[in-house]
């Protein structure tokens, strides 16, 4: 029998991305790890995801870190998968898999983690009113008494410190730093962090377009870059255009179909993965000529982790001359020397 002070599901506290941190005093900063959000029930063992969908079934190896918790307790995460002492977001995504024997082959070859950085009720005491600094006080008391796969997000208040974080800690998988209010409660289903994030831009060549939906116009242009052996490599999308950019450029890019891909390997007409819950992911290429300049947050191995922003077109660069080392490869600490264990 549970003894939680309040039932699952619930919904996670969020936060808003700015370009900036806020500046103290009053603020309290954490690395960001590239992960599933996740919420550890201890007794009948849980673990819920932002979207109050269950995880433990994905990733059994937790349970031993969930029965580490006292009983009524509930703490605020997320799973990772560490290899090559860095997140693997690639990694972690194939962890979701439809077959109970696919999921325990996995669990063996590529373990997950569960790294802390909120603490909702210890004991059966809700703490989702108290500020804040209290919780992570009473989350490090906690962490004493816990063990691997356990890890706990280190915090500061110093803002100096939080920007060293924000350019070390990206090389063993950091994604930014979270912001958080010292005095605020645990506010349920709201935007009251805040995420600073990094923020680089490169230029590509436009490879393929996706059509809307509702037809007529671009869904999101197919960006590619050069590797070193001249082929062109498929590394994200953009998508953010008003209706009217989304006519116009379609009518520009029909004039540019091509029935070779040139090497650019976006996935094939009409396929699907796992992730896309249905949606045609159909493509039409087009000649390699159109060069755009964009700006994204965070590379996931050799693409862009989220969709890039468009800032400007480049007609005055050659296609030829957007390869891949233009990509920035962090370098720093890996996770192990960062997280607590």
């Amino acid at each position: 029998m549970s003894t939680w002070p309040f039932a699952p599901p619930i919904s996670t506290m969020e936060a808003r991305v700015k370009d900036k941190p806020p500046e103290p005093p009053g603020w309290r900063y954490e690395p960001k790890w590239d992960g599933f959000r996740a919420v550890s029930w201890s007794d009948d063992l849980r673990l819920d995801s932002r979207n109050q969908k269950p995880l433990l079934r994905y990733f059994p190896e937790l349970e031993a870190a969930l029965k580490q918790l006292p009983t009524g307790t509930v703490v605020d995460g997320e799973v990772v998968v560490v290899l090559d002492d860095r997140t693997s977001f690639d990694s972690l995504q194939l962890r979701i898999h439809p077959a109970e024997s696919r999921i325990n082959l996995l669990a063996g070859e590529i373990p997950a983690s569960l790294v802390a950085f909120d603490l909702l009720a210890l004991k059966g005491k809700d703490l989702r009113q108290e500020p804040f600094s209290k919780r992570r006080t009473q989350l490090e008391k906690l962490f004493v008494s816990l063990s691997d796969p356990w890890h706990l997000t280190p915090s500061t208040d110093d803002l100096e410190v939080a920007r060293g974080w924000f350019d070390d800690f990206e090389a063993a998988g950091c994604d930014g730093i979270v912001c958080k209010s010292a005095d605020s409660p645990y506010v349920e289903g709201k935007r009251e962090m805040i995420k600073w994030k990094h923020r680089r831009s490169v230029d590509c060549v436009v490879g393929g377009y996706r059509e809307h939906k509702d037809g007529g116009k671009i869904g999101s242009l197919l960006l590619g870059l050069y590797n070193e052996d001249g082929d062109l490599h498929f590394i994200g999308h953009c998508s953010g255009f008003s209706d009217h950019d989304r006519v116009e450029l379609l009518k520009q890019f029909e004039q540019l179909r091509s029935d070779e891909s040139f090497g650019f390997e976006a996935r094939m007409p009409g396929g699907e993965s796992r992730w896309s819950a249905g949606k045609d992911l159909a493509w039409t290429p087009v000649q390699p000529g159109v060069v755009v300049q964009i700006s994204y947050d965070q590379l996931t191995e050799n693409r862009f982790r989220h969709a890039t922003r468009l800032e400007r077109w480049r007609p005055d660069k050659n296609a030829e001359e957007c390869t891949m080392d233009q990509l920035e490869r962090p370098h720093g600490p890996g996770f192990k020397d960062v997280v607590v264990a």
